[in-house]
């Protein structure tokens, strides 16, 4: 996505009707030009369009890679040899693994290995040395798959010749050898997983804060550079346009991420973590509520500094505190565990990716979720009446840029 906006030439909005009768919420006319702007900007466009096929995408390229069998050509000096080949493929396919191997007989093992060095075979089935019966012969990676079933072959063919020996069957000698692995919580998702879904959540919360953010910032700092916003403030009052633009952006922003969501879980149940979608879903609605309180707060906060400047160049200095504590989630939401994660989960604005991760871990209660949400609600009516305050007594000061301390000594 790009930072930059087309407002310069988008025309201000009217809050008066023709007839000359009162606009009742003139915020929603500023609400529908600042939804107006995005929908005919074409990098926002462009960008949402291509953040779905990089979703659509990356679904396709798992699907692809899980359907994808493993190929080996394999090179063997005896029918013996080939004889565990092709049984190790079946045992495989049997087993539920996608293998399509091949095998090709050379007359000895030097013929064998220089098949592999030519990158003509993948691995070559010798007979062992040093006491072992067999080896695996590679160029320079082990191939696991090959190497797994193979062994297994070979170890029940050895264990077979044992058994008859011994006047006995291989289940008779392997009975007992096997080891139970019982999990005590059942219900446990795939940490892997768990890790790309808190990457996922951080990333769209610090993309949308960031993007519409400074979308919101620029528009004030180009209206007082204008003096559009002296003309607006006869008309309107200041904290209607404040509300106007906040709720503009976040209707786009929740309106980019529920679709960005959605074709995600489509795009899941169709991934090998297609058992993990019901969990998910809830835990994606949760985020979808913190999405919304929290991206309320960081745009007034946004608006803020917006108001604080004079002109784009100030931008730098005045959101820094902005971009600072959105930063901090985005960390938060990817290396936070444990004790500091249960922590964060109860933090406003910082339970807005943490609290929706424990969801999908499965490691918070039902009840954890509201307790937070009210906790973020209760904050955020503070903040966001504290930033209007100070947005309503900056954003007429044209002059120089303002520190938030000068702001807060100005007059309502």
């Amino acid at each position: 996505m790009t930072l930059t906006t087309e407002r310069a030439n988008a025309p201000v909005p009217r809050t008066t009707a023709p007839s000359g009768s009162r606009v009742d919420r003139p915020w929603q006319v500023v609400a529908a030009r600042e939804i107006a702007v995005k929908l005919h900007d074409k990098n926002f466009l462009m960008s949402t369009f291509f953040t779905l096929i990089l979703i659509v995408g990356s679904f396709g390229f798992q699907a692809f890679l899980a359907n994808r069998p493993h190929e080996a050509t394999i090179a063997v000096t005896s029918p013996a040899a080939g004889a565990i080949v092709e049984q190790a493929e079946r045992d495989g396919v049997a087993d539920g693994a996608k293998l399509q191997w091949t095998t090709r007989q050379v007359a000895d093992g030097e013929a064998a290995q220089a098949l592999v060095r030519s990158g003509d075979a993948d691995a070559a089935l010798l007979p062992g040395l040093d006491g072992a019966q067999w080896r695996l012969v590679g160029e320079r990676e082990k191939d696991d798959t090959v190497s797994t079933w193979v062994g297994k072959v070979v170890g029940e063919q050895v264990l077979a010749q044992h058994a008859t020996a011994l006047g006995s069957s291989a289940e008779q000698l392997r009975a007992g050898s096997t080891v139970a692995y019982e999990l005590l919580d059942k219900d446990a998702r795939d940490p892997g997983f768990v890790k790309v879904v808190g990457f996922v959540f951080a990333f769209l919360f610090y993309l949308a804060a960031l993007v519409f953010g400074m979308q919101i910032a620029q528009s004030v700092v180009e209206e007082k550079q204008s003096r559009i916003v002296e003309i607006l403030a006869a008309a309107i009052p200041i904290r209607q346009l404040l509300v106007g633009k906040i709720a503009g952006n976040v209707v786009m922003a929740v309106t980019q991420l529920v679709l960005f969501v959605g074709v995600g879980l489509i795009g899941l149940s169709f991934s090998p973590w297609s058992s993990f979608l019901p969990a998910l879903a809830g835990a994606a609605g949760w985020f979808l509520v913190f999405f919304l309180v929290g991206l309320v707060v960081l745009a007034a906060m946004w608006a803020v500094a917006g108001s604080l400047a004079t002109r784009n160049e100030d931008l730098q200095s005045t959101s820094t505190p902005v971009t600072t504590l959105t930063m901090v989630i985005l960390f938060g939401g990817i290396f936070l565990t444990g004790t500091g994660q249960l922590i964060a989960s109860y933090v406003p604005l910082m339970s807005v990716v943490a609290m929706p991760i424990r969801l999908a871990s499965g490691t918070a209660g039902w009840w954890e979720p509201i307790v937070s949400i009210a906790i973020t609600l209760g904050l955020a009516m503070v903040l966001v009446r504290l930033a209007a305050r100070i947005y309503s007594r900056s954003v007429m000061q044209t002059g120089s840029r303002l520190t938030l301390r000068q702001a807060m000594k100005l007059q309502g």
